[in-house]
């Protein structure tokens, strides 16, 4: 079943140094730019990361210091990505967690902020989670039919981004109305509804460490807003605060922001800090 498109989506995939999102780099990233007409367009890149890989990360995605050695940084390539990205929303396995933030913080680091909450975002992994819990191998294997490892060269960005994107399809056309008769596992190919389920409502900046949470009055109960829906306010979900709202927090311990502008937390996570410093005490 075709996805219904109303701007283009980016399908795109990474590797990296690393898991750290503030430390690592990305050494390759691939997509897939499905436009709304349907016709597609590929590219992947290899990154010079300004860092030595690590031997274990070698091994893994078989990318080398050599094969990078080469290649644009970053923020060489910023510019390019950034105009082919611009107006799109995002697909990807495990984007939401991973790529995404990891892709945003890359894109600060070259001072080319892109503005990722105006994005719809597709999480293949999160509606694979959902509908059948396993990884993107088995995934594959699940909705396409065939095992990876005869189709494509495990740990490649250009391979995985292929995969991925076969798996999405693969997946409208499993759980479409026509194959389906138990509405709850009808997943409609609309890019509203599969973002929603790929990305965790509650989460405030991409690494979750600030989180929506309800408030509630003296007795427990939860408190309403205007419209009757419960009236929610940000908090901390990490560390010793976790579960305390922040505004309270740094009205409290006034040195915690500072401490958090220092340390080594994503660049979203600060500036999703920073707007909420400014919403409550910046007059």
């Amino acid at each position: 079943m075709r996805l219904t498109l109303t701007k283009p989506l980016v399908i795109f995939d990474l590797e990296t140094t690393g898991l750290d999102i503030s430390k690592d780099r990305i050494i390759q990233i691939s997509y897939i730019k499905v436009m709304p007409d349907g016709s597609e367009n590929r590219e992947a890149y290899f990154i010079n990361p300004e860092c030595t890989i690590p031997k274990d990360v070698e091994e893994l995605t078989h990318i080398t210091n050599e094969m990078v050695a080469a290649a644009p940084t970053f923020k060489q390539l910023a510019a390019t990505l950034w105009n082919t990205f611009h107006g799109c929303d995002f697909a990807g396995y495990n984007s939401s967690h991973f790529d995404i933030p990891m892709l945003a913080e890359e894109f600060i680091r070259a001072g080319k902020e892109f503005d990722f909450g105006k994005c719809r975002m597709v999480d293949s992994l999160a509606i694979f989670r959902k509908m059948e819990r396993r990884n993107l191998a088995a995934a594959y294997e699940f909705y396409c039919g065939r095992k990876m490892e005869d189709d494509f060269t495990a740990h490649r960005a250009d391979e995985d981004t292929e995969a991925t994107w076969r798996v999405l399809q693969a997946q409208l056309d499993m759980y479409s109305p026509e194959r389906q008769t138990d509405a709850a596992r009808i997943l409609p190919a609309d890019i509203n509804i599969l973002h929603s389920l790929s990305c965790p409502a509650e989460n405030i900046d991409f690494a979750g460490r600030l989180v929506w949470k309800e408030v509630k009055d003296a007795n427990g109960i939860p408190v309403r807003d205007a419209t009757g829906k419960p009236l929610l306010r940000e908090a901390f979900n990490f560390g010793k605060y976790k579960g305390q709202f922040v505004i309270d927090v740094l009205r409290r311990d006034t040195g915690y922001y500072a401490w958090m502008m220092g340390a080594d937390f994503p660049q979203t996570t600060k500036q999703a800090l920073t707007r909420i410093r400014m919403k409550y005490l910046v007059k």
